[in-house]
């Protein structure tokens, strides 16, 4: 049998920047053993909330090159003294449960960076593009003492807006493509995003990319006026991970808005929604961990669930009686 985790000296060895540790941290949250997550809980109580990075979502469409921006992007900001963490979350098979886990090796020259940190973690079961635990890492990493934290979602699609729900600015990567790259990506995506990058302006894809960066400009300029930004964004800029072009451009971009955030009060305000929203997140998910757990309410489910698949029950009446015989049905 393992010993327990010395809950006390991990924290230490987090906050002191050991990377390992916090690898062995972010593991222990991402478990899903009830013992373990005792442990997690006691571990985000000991290392405290008194450290804040800038958090930035990330996503693109696939073949976007996000792994190459990330790797140019994740080194120019550790070239200027910055420690950057990478948190990647890769697609968990809905068959098998299994994930690929690649981003370390198509990152590897920045995982080799001393003040870079890279971690994939599967998306399991989750919907919106991160990880169930992925915020708990974001404040692991924080408590190292990364400035940077990247959160790099799974891919472009509506449910990836719940990473707005942990980052403090999201940057949605495209890359120029034939047709209308406009029908390409979801409104509601694109309603969250404070940059939109288009990736690859170089060499014969360079003047597709600028009519494509031209495009959505324009397409943003549409969009209804967000009271979190200043004016001027959201913005569409174009960039070369190849060729490392525009990187610092981006950059400083997303400095001016995260200062303009702070000075307006925005950036407190998000935090504090976002702490709810993950509250609330979390009693949602208690609450059906109990009810799969509770003996009655399992084969009450049971029950109905055969009357559903026989077709003698419309799903949603079937809802209705299981939460009825719970007292928590419609009022």
């Amino acid at each position: 049998m393992k010993p327990q985790t010395d809950i006390s000296a991990l924290a230490a060895d987090v906050r002191a920047g050991n990377r390992r540790a916090l690898a062995r941290a972010i593991t222990l949250v991402e478990s899903a053993r009830a013992d373990h997550r005792t442990q997690a809980l006691a571990l985000l109580s000991a290392i405290g909330t008194d450290r804040e990075a800038l958090r930035i979502g990330m996503s693109g469409t696939p073949g976007v090159g996000k792994s190459t921006f990330i790797e140019s992007f994740g080194l120019m900001l550790t070239a200027q003294g910055l420690r950057v963490a990478v948190l990647a979350v890769d697609p968990s098979s809905a068959r098998s449960g299994g994930s690929i886990l690649g981003d370390k090796t198509r990152m590897d020259h920045l995982a080799r960076d001393p003040n870079a940190f890279i971690r994939p973690s599967p998306s399991q079961t989750e919907l919106g593009g991160v990880a169930r635990r992925s915020r708990e890492a974001v404040a692991l990493c924080e408590a190292a003492g990364y400035d940077v934290v990247l959160i790099e979602t799974v891919g472009v699609g509506q449910s990836e807006t719940v990473v707005a729900q942990m980052s403090d600015l999201f940057v949605l990567l495209l890359a120029p493509a034939g047709g209308d790259e406009l029908q390409g990506v979801k409104r509601g995506i694109m309603e969250i995003a404070d940059l939109i990058l288009v990736n690859k302006a170089d060499g014969d894809l360079k003047p597709q990319a600028m009519r494509t960066c031209a495009d959505y400009a324009g397409a943003l300029r549409l969009l209804r006026k967000r009271p979190q930004d200043p004016p001027g964004f959201p913005k569409a800029l174009t960039v070369s991970a190849l060729e490392n072009a525009g990187l610092a451009a981006a950059w400083a971009e997303m400095q001016a808005l995260i200062d303009w955030r702070r000075a307006a009060g925005v950036w407190d305000q998000t935090r504090q929604a976002q702490a709810i929203y993950w509250f609330q997140e979390e009693v949602r998910q208690g609450m059906l961990q109990f009810l799969r757990n509770d003996v009655e309410t399992a084969a009450r489910m049971r029950a109905t669930e055969d009357d559903v698949r026989a077709g003698t029950l419309a799903p949603a009446a079937g809802a209705a009686l299981v939460l009825d015989a719970l007292g928590k049905g419609p009022r």
